[in-house]
């Protein structure tokens, strides 16, 4: 089956920076496909070529079989597109971006309502209220039902949830996956790491690298070592007295505690370990725990870093 979005060898730079390093990737449809990273790791730059408003230096793409150079106009009539900064209208007010956005795309709201019924449900009490008056959370809402009120083929989404509180971060990826099963694939990047569980698939971004990609399961499954939780401690202090130790290969903290990644042959380095912090830490404590997705991803980080 021909994916229906496709990447080939993207890559882009600006004078000496390399923004995006042969970047490769398929989606298919009725998928959600999430590009993982912090900020600088190329994920815009990379939505705003296969979206058509960049050309790459290299590489090519593909949208529903349009290449994203030759056939840029019938692109973006089949493509939504939200930016990662709020980039509505915000002296308009809701139902008059919903309409201003209907009518450039040459449909209704009336002509496509079904397919934002659910997120506009939660928008309506608000129709009169300019959109810069709106809640982060109602912002992305209504962003996204302008991406949708032209019935697209194709979704993307630049970290629609930054800056979104909990709950409404939440409920907008229970709108996604009610999108993603009406037949349109989605395309969508974020930093945090407890949304790509959601995903389909995922590829792990840094640095204009693609460090990974399959789904967020595999990808925790591969996790080849050992995830320790070091808490009641001093952070500072635990981390600068196990820094050197041997078969430690990675610290990080994790809000009150640190994670200690170790080798799976790990008996004797453990032991060293407990040693070292009960001459300094004596309430310390040490236990093993499962590798979330965020432990898989900072150390894929750390290998790239040190190849």
């Amino acid at each position: 089956m021909q994916p229906f979005i496709k990447a080939d060898e993207i890559t882009k730079t600006y004078g000496q920076t390399l923004a995006l390093d042969r970047v490769s990737f398929e989606v298919n449809q009725n998928e959600i496909f999430g590009f993982i990273g912090p900020d600088g790791a190329g994920k815009s730059t990379l939505f705003q070529i296969m979206t058509t408003l960049l050309i790459p230096d290299s590489g090519s793409g593909s949208i529903n079989e349009l290449d994203i150079a030759k056939n840029y106009k019938e692109i973006r009539s089949i493509i939504g597109y939200m930016p990662g900064r709020f980039s509505l209208y915000q002296d308009l007010t809701v139902a008059e971006n919903l309409k201003f956005y209907a009518n450039i795309f040459g449909t209704t709201i009336k002509a496509n309502y079904e397919l934002i019924k659910n997120i506009y449900d939660l928008l309506e009490p608000f129709s009169k209220r300019k959109a810069g008056d709106l809640s982060g959370g109602m912002k992305q809402k209504l962003a996204l039902c302008c991406a949708l009120i032209h019935q697209p083929k194709a979704l993307f989404l630049d970290e629609p949830t930054t800056g979104v509180d909990p709950v409404s971060r939440t409920e907008f990826w229970d709108n996604l996956t009610q999108i993603k099963h009406l037949g349109i694939p989605i395309v969508v990047s974020t930093p945090y790491m407890d949304e790509a569980i959601r995903c389909d698939r995922v590829a792990l971004i840094h640095k204009g690298r693609i460090l990974k990609m399959d789904t967020p399961q595999k990808i925790i499954a591969e996790f080849s070592a050992t995830v320790l939780s070091l808490s009641n401690i001093d952070k500072h202090q635990a981390r600068e007295a196990i820094k050197n130790l041997e078969g430690i290969e990675s610290i990080f903290a994790f809000g009150d505690s640190l994670h200690i990644t170790v080798s799976k042959d790990n008996s004797s380095i453990i032991d060293n370990l407990r040693s070292t912090l009960s001459s300094i830490i004596p309430d310390y404590k040490l236990s093993e725990i499962t590798p979330d997705f965020e432990d898989c991803f900072l150390q894929l980080m750390k290998e790239e870093q040190n190849v």
